[in-house]
């Protein structure tokens, strides 16, 4: 038995005729005449007489009439319940890269502690894809690479993630303390899943050849952070990655940083242009509360030159 059923069979009893009850639902009136007959099959009953030009309610359709509008008005005050409750406390919508990148799901865990009535959507999207739901206002708060990001969404620099290697255990490069760029001349380079982050693997170029040399990449496609470490542990790829990402977890495989350069990726928060909501301003500032407390933005080594200087300078005069 379906809410509709039940639904379209108390329009009809009021109506008492089917086009009229089809026309109050917006459906044919085929469809509404073979919802009730399937609805009387599941009851076993009858629950209208029928004629040509005459409709009524067989004693037991009385009955049932009834109850169905006692169920339909049960199912409507808890629609309504539900939508007053997520009115009543506050909601965010946050993008998150996924599981792999943990800075958004901190920053996201440090405010339901320090707001436990918000209500947090995640929202698991590419980069591209929060900064069009940010400018449509699908998102409240996105994250990625501000250097990117359209006109009509602001930023504020709030990570500089140490960008490294993972390796198997027993690579040539695991027993050193860092990895020199131009060492990744002689290796096969996995990239992240260009959908998701294509800001973060231009960079990733743009560094290599920055090193004097254009780098070699896996044609092949990932779908998981545990298929990407499977390619390493095969000793197919080595998997360019912030430290800040899960993927290095993996038994088996090592994570080293890169080094001459020392090199960070630029984590910003990123908001539609003009968003005066205050649930955003609680978030950016328990956002700096945190990165201030773990060292986010100072981190040990020079900070790329090309997106340090110019996020932080859009953050500063948006908020």
């Amino acid at each position: 038995m379906e809410l509709r059923q039940l639904r379209y069979f108390v329009t009809l009893a009021e109506e008492l005729h089917f086009g009229r009850a089809a026309a109050r639902e917006h459906i044919v009136q085929s469809a509404l005449s073979q919802q009730v007959q399937r609805l009387e099959r599941e009851l076993g009953v009858r629950l209208l007489d029928r004629s040509t030009h005459h409709v009524d309610l067989t004693p037991a359709g009385a009955a049932f009439l009834i109850e169905a509008r006692q169920i339909l008005d049960h199912v409507n005050r808890a629609a309504l319940a539900a939508r007053n409750a997520v009115a009543s406390s506050p909601t965010l919508r946050a993008g998150i890269i996924d599981a792999s990148y943990d800075s958004m799901p901190q920053i996201l865990r440090e405010v339901q502690r320090s707001h436990p009535d918000f209500t947090i959507h995640q929202v698991e999207a590419g980069t591209p894809e929060q900064y069009r739901q940010l400018a449509d206002g699908r998102l409240d708060i996105g994250i990625g690479r501000a250097s990117q990001a359209p006109p009509e969404v602001a930023s504020e620099l709030i990570r500089l993630d140490p960008l490294g290697v993972l390796i198997p255990d027993d690579h040539r490069f695991a027993a050193q303390d860092g990895v020199p760029v131009a060492a990744l001349a002689d290796e096969l380079l996995l990239l992240g899943e260009d959908g998701q982050t294509p800001e973060l693997n231009q960079f990733v170029i743009e560094l290599c050849r920055s090193a004097g040399f254009a780098p070699t990449i896996y044609e092949g496609t990932v779908e998981s952070t545990r298929a990407a470490a499977d390619l390493v542990l095969q000793h197919r790829c080595v998997h360019c990655i912030p430290s800040s990402s899960r993927t290095s977890n993996r038994p088996g495989t090592i994570w080293r940083p890169l080094t001459e350069p020392v090199t960070h990726y630029p984590w910003s928060l990123l908001w539609r242009e003009g968003n005066p909501s205050p649930h955003l301003a609680a978030v950016l500032q328990d956002a700096r509360g945190l990165a201030q407390r773990l060292g986010w933005l100072h981190p040990a080594g020079p900070t790329s030159p090309a997106d340090a200087p110019a996020v932080i300078g859009q953050g500063e005069e948006t908020v």
